[in-house]
Order: structure tokens, then C-alpha cells, then sequence
């Protein structure tokens, strides 16, 4: 299973460990992915989401039904 948030499309990213003496190794920082089931009103299904928290603070903020439009406008959504 792919650590990709369904919504926002936010994907693993690449970095670098820093230690005290400046030595760098090469690292990753995955997103923060919960499984989250939402009821669709307008096809009235529920349907299970794995999505990044901060894309949960966003859904909570403005609602499924416009986050998941304007993910489907942008091509991000795999819904």
C-alpha cells in the first residue's frame, strides 16, 4: 500500500539526516495517513479514505463535498 493521501496527493518526501558534526544522510518524511470513512450525501455512499491530517483539517474546515470537488478539479483525487 503507498503511503499517498488520496486527496491531496502529498507523497513521501526526500531529505537529509543532520548530525551534530554536519554529516548528512539521505532520509525520508512520509505524510501523516489515516484511514477515515466519510458518508457522501450526493451519491449517498460511505466510502474509506486514507488521508494526511492536515488534508482531515481542511475536510473539517470546508466540508467533503467541496474538498473532494476541488481535488477532482485539480486531478489530485483517486476517488
Amino acid at each position: 500500500m503507498s503511503k499517498v493521501c488520496q486527496i491531496s496527493g502529498k507523497r513521501p518526501r526526500v531529505g537529509n539526516n543532520v548530525s551534530k558534526a554536519n554529516n548528512k544522510t539521505k532520509r525520508k518524511f512520509s505524510p501523516n495517513l489515516q484511514r477515515k470513512r466519510f458518508y457522501l450525501p450526493e451519491e449517498d455512499k460511505w466510502v474509506t479514505i486514507r488521508v494526511a491530517t492536515s488534508t482531515l483539517r481542511t475536510i473539517n474546515k470546508n466540508g467533503i463535498t467541496a474538498v473532494l470537488k476541488e481535488a477532482r478539479a485539480k486531478g489530485t483525487s483517486q476517488i
